[in-house]
């Protein structure tokens, strides 16, 4: 729901949790990101509000729950899908991992410190850099293909975007140019369908395997901004071939990533490319209606208790 700000140490303001309201913004403290207080937030505040009532409510007429997770250094808030799985699949926060089924890295940052595993089921612990370079380095070396550039030697459009996580400021620039610090370049990907919208895959993995893909449609004027025109749920399989899911596995192996979603955009040529990874993705989607949030959710929570190892 949040887009770019540049991030402060000190943000002023009326704080509620994790936010600040300040002049009409509404501020994430941890990593800046900001959006207007408007008409359009308060309906998605509104909408999540109701999701997450009703998963409060399945969780209560749960039987009591058999498994725990201990999450450090934050344990995330509910508006992230890995809590939300948790919550309905009846998955309690352990206060130490030694009275945890399994221990889960959180930390909503673009790059973090490496560190020890603490469990023996620990997921995320490797997962410390989802730059946006990086993230192109992995893509390349497990498909074969790139995905950067170089915009000092490339000659046509390009993609320019910021290294750090959610920041949705891409743009098309025209190259060859210099590069601006802080700044990474990409192949422009023609990712628009016959209707002029721009398609993208966001795609849950876990535990290596493709759970669900929520196909997001978006007008080409502004296929780098967070807000859907649409978004369905589809399949994995109706969407990636077997062989693409199986890179797409390879690939969040070779980042860490246990749990994590990926943003895939297939290009006109057939090949897909994968231009992003969220190992602490927030919703559901905006877009999708309650059922559909519930259904998701539903299946996350599902994959979350396997990744862990319910024996029952």
């Amino acid at each position: 729901m949040l887009a770019p700000a540049t991030p402060t140490t000190a943000v002023p303001g009326f704080r509620i949790g994790d936010y600040r309201i300040h002049r009409g913004m509404v501020t994430l403290r941890r990593t800046g990101n900001a959006v207007p207080f408007d008409r359009r937030l308060a309906a998605e505040v509104a909408g999540w509000l109701r999701f997450q009532g009703v998963v409060a409510l399945h969780r209560l007429v749960r039987r009591s729950a058999r498994l725990s997770i201990w999450f450090t250094p934050d344990v995330p808030h509910p508006r992230y899908m890995v809590r939300a799985a948790a919550l309905w699949a009846g998955i309690r926060v352990a206060r130490s991992p030694g009275e945890a089924d399994a221990a889960f890295y959180f930390e909503d940052a673009t790059r973090g410190a490496a560190v020890s595993p603490p469990h023996a089921r620990s997921f995320n612990f490797v997962c410390n850099d989802i730059s946006k370079s990086h993230v192109a380095a992995v893509f390349e070396r497990v498909f074969g293909y790139p995905l950067a550039l170089d915009p000092r030697h490339h000659h046509g459009d390009a993609v320019e975007k910021a290294e750090a996580n959610g920041a949705h400021d891409g743009r098309i620039v025209a190259c060859p140019q210099l590069p601006v610090p802080g700044k990474c370049y990409q192949r422009l990907i023609d990712n628009l369908g016959g209707d002029g919208f721009a398609v993208d895959l966001r795609t849950a993995m876990i535990g290596g395997r493709a759970v669900a893909v929520w196909v997001k449609r978006r007008p080409a004027a502004v296929r780098f901004l967070a807000p859907n025109a649409s978004v369905r749920r589809q399949t994995p399989e109706a969407v990636f071939s077997a062989a693409e899911l199986d890179r797409l596995g390879a690939f969040t192996a070779a980042m860490g990533a246990d749990w994590c979603s990926l943003d895939v955009l297939r290009d006109r040529d057939g090949r897909i490319y994968v231009v992003d990874v969220n190992k602490t993705d927030a919703g559901p989607i905006v877009a999708l209606s309650l059922r559909e949030k519930l259904a998701s959710v539903a299946l996350l929570a599902a994959a979350l208790t396997a990744l862990i190892g319910d024996a029952a």
